[in-house]
């Protein structure tokens, strides 16, 4: 299994395809790296494809000590140095995206465009969710009955949630892999919970896509129209679904990343 040492952990990581472009994806909170199931083998028919699992997740190590945004975008760096990545196109959902903002900001000549997933640029600005969706999703494996119904209702859109149990099903099956420990989930939540990009996304120069899905409850999809508005020449795109419309929806997200990279 290909680990590679970075600083203080070793990352867990995998590489698909060999396209002459390298496309870089971060997942969010909790995630790991097989929670890109519906873009993988899309995007390794165009692009030389990088996951990897963050600190704290998945097969990579879990210190349990404070992480930071920043923190996670610095492994990321050292992760696309080790692998003599030079420059890349970079794809971070939620939390995710967070990274990627941070990442942005400390290391923009390594990138060739941007893509900001269902996020936010925490502070003060952000638009905010119902606080019962938020506090369900923040209790993890400890959620009452009430609690586990809002967890779904935070990820997924009502049409998928009624109408396609295969679609969350799947995805049920696919997370409780490598299921990230209580601690290291606390850690991650703990470094969301002081992030804050917002004075600094005008500092972006590179191409940059905002992109959400119109349902979500967990990130507001106004958050993507505020990043789109800081970041010089952003574009925003919406498509249907919640949280995880990449997996509601994996088609028309799949075209919209790979339609602005090639652009």
């Amino acid at each position: 299994m290909p680990r590679q040492r970075v600083g203080d952990i070793e990352i867990y990581y995998e590489v698909h395809g060999a396209g002459p472009r390298t496309l870089v994806m971060i997942r969010g909170l909790g995630s790991n790296l097989l929670s890109w199931y519906e873009q993988i083998d899309e995007h390794s028919r165009h692009y030389k494809c990088v996951v990897f699992d963050n600190r704290g997740a998945g097969r990579t190590d879990k210190p349990d000590a404070p992480y930071s945004i920043k923190q996670m975008a610095a492994d990321t760096a050292g992760l696309m140095e080790a692998l003599g990545i030079g420059r890349a196109a970079l794809l971070g959902i939620s939390m995710g995206g967070m990274i990627a903002q941070e990442f942005a900001l400390h290391h923009q000549k390594k990138l060739s465009c941007l893509i900001l997933g269902c996020t936010h640029f925490g502070g003060a600005d952000v638009a905010q969710s119902p606080s019962e969706i938020v506090a369900a999703v923040m209790a993890g494996t400890n959620a009452t009955p009430q609690q586990q119904k809002q967890q779904l209702q935070a990820v997924f859109c009502d049409d998928t949630i009624e109408r396609r149990p295969e679609v969350v099903e799947k995805h049920n099956r696919i997370r409780a892999q490598y299921a990230i420990p209580p601690f290291a989930f606390a850690r991650q939540i703990a470094a969301i919970g002081v992030f804050d990009a917002s004075a600094r996304l005008g500092q972006i120069h590179v191409p940059t896509m905002a992109i959400t899905g119109r349902e979500d409850r967990l990130v507001a999809p106004q958050n993507s129209k505020l990043i789109a508005d800081r970041i010089p020449g952003a574009m925003l795109k919406e498509l249907p679904g919640g949280h995880l419309f990449m997996a509601e929806y994996p088609e028309q997200f799949n075209r919209a990343v790979i339609d602005f990279i090639d652009a």
